[in-house]
């Protein structure tokens, strides 16, 4: 049973529609991240959740009890929300972590040992006396979540909690946020923008766009396996080719993308129109023929180089576009520079294949005429399947 569940969620704002038929249901103790970019929807679905916002249409269950007005308190006593911009009261950091406790009418002789343990759980002790407004942005967020963590809520709502921090205090406030899911076993829901900290922080990943919810899976299996083109570009997937399958046997094709031919692992049917998408990190880069396993081998020429971070972004003309993403060591052992004749190369299980028409539908073993068996590429194996605090 789920321990909190969204169902058919729709909201508005005028004529926008800010969610559009969302559900979701999030396990007890489980790390969960919500991706997208601005004005997705994200912070609107977790204040429905936090029940702080009534949607237009759908439900919200909790313990496997849709809410009802006269739960609401009830439930809202047992989540904790914390936004992306915090507020906190005009009054001592001691004040602001103490106040949840006290409207609950906890014993007060217990309030100052939970308070200044939970104060230097999160590295503020020592700031008992100091004015919660006049401290920095990364203390005040961590002021935020010792509140927000003192009553040791069964579900964590985080919305953005690390945007505009530096990366010392980004850090440790995502060093809290695991710690209270690993350590004391509350379910966590974060929202972000930022695709690799929900990489870093949760173990299953869900994308929002234009209000609607996308794609729900591991985190392995959105960046790595997305089933929808959308969420494909979104999470990085710079090489999208369009083809169409020109043959296939045992889970593995040839697909026709502009006159190359491609061998991927798949169990679509010939005939189909379908998109190619490979990671810039999964296509390497040789000066002759690849020596690997991996069945694509495509001669080209480099386009462009540009430094992305600490790596090389190389772009190859092979009479397809592609992307590889290589280590600056790598690229100048190389001596990648535009004009370059090279040889960009990939395995075929590197290579999802979603239907062109839009979500990928689901490979099921058996389509086409294949085994269940098929489901196994010849190179490896496809990667395994004050509303801002606690209610009174």
């Amino acid at each position: 049973m789920s321990l909190i569940e969204a169902s058919s969620l729709t909201q508005r704002f005028g004529a926008t529609e800010a969610l559009r038929g969302v559900s979701l249901a999030v396990q007890e103790r489980e790390m969960l991240a919500i991706i997208g970019p601005s004005g997705s929807g994200k912070t609107t679905l977790l204040r429905i959740m936090d029940l702080l916002d009534r949607p237009a249409s759908g439900s919200v269950s909790f313990d496997g009890r849709e809410v009802s007005p006269r739960m609401r308190t009830q439930v809202r006593r047992q989540i904790s929300m914390v936004l992306q911009k915090p507020v906190v009261f005009d009054a001592s950091v001691y004040d602001n972590v103490a106040y949840p406790l006290r409207v609950r009418r906890s014993d007060r002789k217990a309030i100052p040992d939970r308070v200044n343990a939970m104060l230097k759980t999160v590295g503020l002790d020592g700031y008992q006396k100091r004015r919660a407004r006049t401290l920095s942005g990364g203390e005040t967020q961590k002021v935020a979540l010792a509140r927000a963590l003192i009553t040791g809520p069964r579900l964590l709502l985080l919305d953005e909690p690390t945007a505009n921090l530096d990366p010392v205090s980004l850090n440790t406030i995502e060093d809290l946020i695991l710690q209270a899911n690993r350590d004391h076993g509350m379910a966590i829901v974060i929202a972000t923008h930022e695709m690799a900290q929900g990489q870093r922080l949760a173990t299953r990943i869900g994308v929002m766009m234009g209000g609607e919810l996308i794609e729900v899976g591991r985190t392995e299996d959105i960046f790595y396996a997305p089933g929808d083109l959308r969420v494909a570009r979104f999470v990085g997937v710079e090489n999208i080719l369009r083809g169409r399958i020109a043959d296939g046997q045992g889970g593995l094709a040839r697909v026709d993308v502009d006159g190359q031919t491609l061998e991927v692992v798949t169990h679509r049917c010939p005939g189909e129109d379908v998109d190619v998408c490979i990671r810039p990190e999964e296509v390497t880069i040789s000066i002759e023929p690849a020596s690997t396993s991996a069945r694509n081998s495509l001669p080209g020429r480099v386009t462009l180089t540009t430094l992305s971070g600490p790596l090389v972004r190389v772009q190859i003309d092979c009479g397809i576009p592609l992307v590889s993403l290589v280590t600056r060591r790598s690229a100048e052992e190389l001596g990648l520079k535009a004009g370059q004749s090279v040889y960009a190369s990939f395995k075929a299980s590197a290579a999802r294949v979603i239907g062109a028409a839009g979500a990928s539908p689901g490979e099921a073993p058996g389509e086409c005429g294949h085994s269940p068996a098929a489901t196994r590429g010849p190179d490896d194996i496809i990667p395994p399947d004050a509303s801002v605090i606690s209610a009174p």
